[in-house]
């Protein structure tokens, strides 16, 4: 049984990916380990493979032509057998005590599954010769329950060349080691959302899910936190700082250069996210998500707004317009909602001196919270 794939999407990642290899390889035969070899030109792949025949029942070796890190995130989930699917950057790793520690609570869940197999048989025979209604229904609702679609972690951001760290977690908003859903959790600070690293889900929910990331594009990885979340519908947060999200490299993608650099790409899977999910739908089973649902739009159209602000040309503020004005054709309560009740409105600022505020903003925010 694997309690865990692990997809590594890798290019040209030789300098830094053992390091994450290795912190995850502390799972054992309990878990998989995909290394995706995203058509690299150095080692990368000659490493996957050395990995490979050191471990061969923990790692599998995969190549494929260049297709970007959705590509390699994609692959992985065609190819995971494990009860869980966990994406993790090259460059990152896993702190190995809270690893462990998430790593045993999966398996007291599955070992509950295997009690809820018994009850619910002997529950079925029970209603079948007794006619009863509604005791082994409850059990079986009951037992149901202790398995989680979705695993939340904290993640920490990590400035390992300048030791310095910023763990982020969820404590305000999900109950610690506790099973609930989307109506029974808390609210999110300014500063929290949920993003790649801090996310588990089981294999299958992705799958329904139909979440599918579009190749040679950067800042997929806000598609694929996203779109699956109405389908996780029991949720389990544990307080450990398990993601060590590593930060610093020049050439990386939250790089504020890279990021103004890559601008539309930024905007193209804005413009996914806010179509992947019809909030509406939403809202009618789960409003607390909705509303986080349509803060999370908000923040990736801030992100957007203030760099498209921080190239300073004409161009970028046409793009810019642009930008809202898709939001307002594709749905125009969205839009009046995320400019006149968001966070994203104030990046909407009009004339000159509103960009000037929102770039102060974003500075003392960067400041703050430590991010890239």
């Amino acid at each position: 049984m694997k309690y865990i794939t692990f997809t590594i999407p890798c290019y040209n990642s030789e300098n830094y990916m053992r390091r994450c290899v290795d912190s995850l390889l502390v799972g054992g035969e309990d878990v998989e380990i995909l290394i995706i070899d995203d058509g690299s030109s150095d080692r990368t792949g000659a490493i996957a493979d050395e990995y490979e025949m050191l471990y061969p029942n923990i790692v599998k070796a995969v190549h494929k032509p260049n297709g970007g890190h959705g590509s390699g995130v994609n692959r992985g989930l065609e190819l995971a057998h494990g009860l869980y699917y966990k994406v993790v950057d090259s460059d990152d790793w896993f702190d190995r005590d809270a690893y462990l520690k998430m790593l045993d609570k999966i398996k007291s869940f599955e070992i509950s599954s295997e009690d809820a197999q018994i009850r619910e048989a002997i529950c079925e025979n029970r209603i079948r010769e007794e006619n009863l209604s509604g005791s082994c229904v409850e059990i079986q609702q009951k037992e149901q329950e202790k398995f989680p679609d979705l695993i939340i972690c904290n993640y920490v951001y990590d400035h390992l060349d300048e030791g310095i760290q910023k763990p982020m977690n969820y404590r305000n908003v999900f109950p610690t080691e506790k099973m609930c859903n989307w109506n029974t959790i808390g609210h999110f600070h300014p500063s929290q959302y949920l993003i790649m690293h801090a996310l588990m889900f089981q294999t299958k929910v992705l799958r329904q899910s139909g979440v599918k990331l579009p190749e040679h594009t950067f800042y997929v990885d806000n598609l694929f936190s996203y779109q699956p979340l109405p389908y996780a519908k029991n949720l389990y947060y544990m307080d450990i700082d398990l993601y060590h999200y590593y930060l610093g490299r020049e050439d990386q993608s939250v790089n504020e250069k890279v990021l103004m650099k890559r601008i539309d790409q930024q905007i193209s899977v804005t413009e996914l996210v806010a179509k992947s999910v019809d909030l509406r739908e939403v809202k009618k089973m789960y409003p607390k998500l909705a509303v986080y649902m349509m803060r999370n739009i908000s923040i990736m159209l801030s992100i957007s707004s203030i760099h498209l602000l921080l190239i300073k040309t004409e161009e970028a503020f046409q793009k810019r317009k642009r930008m809202w004005e898709q939001v307002k054709d594709y749905d125009r309560i969205l839009y009046y909602r995320l400019r006149c009740s968001t966070l994203s409105g104030l990046t909407y600022l009009p004339g000159r001196l509103g960009g000037k505020i929102t770039v102060g903003g974003y500075r003392m925010a960067r400041k703050i919270y430590q991010f890239q």
